[in-house]
C-alpha cells in the first residue's frame, strides 16, 4: 500500500508551495511518525525562504533530514513533533520530537527521534531545537553564580537564553531588546527587561541574539573590562560593522562565536547531541516556555503564512505549525 504524506517545499526564494510526497516502506529499525506540530525557526528559515544563504555556508546549513539544495527547490525544517505510528516497541504510541522539515507523516530511523517528556506538552515540544541551541550557548559561555548578564534580543533564541539563565542564583540579568512588546515575554519568564538605551552596562557577559549591528555594538557596550560577547545570530549573507576600534582593545573585550550544529567543547567530551537533546525536552517542561508561542495556523496555510514571517509583517516568537487535518 503506497503511503502518501504532504510536504512544505519552497519551490523558489520567496515561493513556498504543499506537495504530495510518497513515503518509503519502513525498515526494520524504522519509526512512521504522524505530525503533531512543528515550529517555524523565525530566523533562520526567514533566511532560507529569502533565499539568503551564502553559498559557502550551504553545506553546513543542511538540516538532517533536508530534500533538495539551496537556494531551491529545497524542503527545509526541523522543528518536529509527532506520535510514532509503526515502530519498535519502546516508541510505538509515543508522542517524539524530530529535526524534520513541515510535513505531514515521515519515516525516519528510531534513532533520530526523542521521546518527549509526559510533563512536557506536544505544542509546547516544537521548542526543544531552540532551548537546545540556549543549552549549548550557556554551555560555550559558563556563567557563574552572581554574573552580570544581559540577552540582548529578544527572539526565540535570546527568550530561551534568558529563561534558562533565570534559574542562575545570584545574578544581575537584563532581556535587552527595542521592541516595548517583549516586555510580556519577560515578565513571563521572570526576567526584567529593558529597551537597549537603558540597559545596565558592567556585565560579565552579553548573550547576543538581535541579529542586528545595531545589538551586537549594544552588546560590547555593555561589557565590563575582560567581559564576554557571545554571538548567537546568524548573519546569513549580510555583512556587518564590529566596532573594535575605542575601548575593545584596552578593556580586553572578547567576541565569540557560538553554533548549535556541534556540541559544546567544554561538554563534548562527556555529552552527546542526543543527551544535549534529551535535556533540552526535560527542560520544556517549564510552563513559562509557552511564552515563546505566539502565533498558531494550520499546516494548509503555511505557505501564505511564511511570505509574512520572512518579511516582518507577522512578528512574534515562535510560530506553531497544527496538523489536525492533514494526511
Amino acid at each position: 500500500m503506497e503511503r502518501v504524506a504532504r510536504a512544505l517545499w519552497l519551490r523558489s526564494p520567496g515561493c513556498a508551495e504543499i506537495r504530495d510526497v510518497t513515503l518509503p516502506e519502513p525498515g526494520a529499525d524504522d519509526v512512521v511518525v504522524r505530525a503533531l506540530c512543528s515550529g517555524v525557526s523565525r530566523g533562520t528559515e526567514s533566511l532560507v525562504f529569502r533565499g539568503a544563504v551564502p553559498r559557502s555556508q550551504h553545506g553546513l546549513m543542511r538540516a538532517p533530514f533536508q530534500e533538495g539544495d539551496f537556494p531551491a527547490p529545497v524542503k527545509y525544517g526541523y522543528l518536529s513533533v509527532g506520535v510514532v505510528e509503526e515502530g519498535p516497541a519502546r516508541l510505538a504510541g509515543r508522542t517524539v520530537f524530530c529535526l524534520y522539515p513541515h510535513q505531514s507523516r515521515y519515516v525516519v530511523p528510531a534513532a533520530a527521534v526523542t521521546p518527549v517528556p509526559d510533563s512536557v506538552p506536544a505544542g509546547r515540544a516544537v521548542l526543544a531545537g531552540t532551548v537546545e541551541t540556549a543549552v549549548n550557548a550557556l554551555w560555550d559561555a559558563a556563567p557563574l553564580v552572581g554574573d552580570r548578564i544581559a540577552v540582548v534580543g529578544g527572539g526565540m533564541v535570546g527568550a530561551s537564553v534568558a529563561a534558562l539563565l533565570a534559574r542562575f542564583p545570584g545574578v544581575r540579568l537584563q532581556l535587552v531588546d527595542s521592541d516595548p512588546a517583549r516586555a510580556r515575554v519577560a515578565a513571563a519568564l521572570g526576567v526584567d527587561f529593558t529597551l537597549p538605551g537603558d540597559a545596565l552596562d558592567g556585565c560579565d557577559l552579553v548573550v547576543h541574539a538581535s541579529a542586528s549591528e545595531a545589538g551586537l555594538t549594544r552588546a560590547l557596550e555593555l561589557l565590563a573590562p575582560e567581559g564576554t560577547v557571545l554571538e548567537l545570530s546568524w548573519y546569513g549573507d549580510r555583512r556587518v560593522a564590529v566596532p573594535l576600534g575605542e575601548v575593545f582593545h584596552s578593556r580586553r573585550l572578547v567576541l565569540r562565536g557560538s553554533q548549535v550544529g556541534t556540541v559544546s567543547p567544554a561538554r563534548a567530551a562527556r555529552r552527546s547531541y542526543a543527551d544535549r537533546l534529551a535535556l533540552s525536552l526535560d527542560l520544556l517542561a517549564d510552563p513559562a516556555f509557552d511564552a515563546l508561542v505566539t502565533g498558531e495556523c494550520a499546516f494548509e496555510e503555511l505557505p501564505s503564512v511564511l511570505p509574512r514571517i520572512a518579511s516582518g509583517d507577522l512578528p512574534g516568537l515562535c510560530h506553531r505549525v497544527r496538523y489536525d487535518a492533514a494526511p
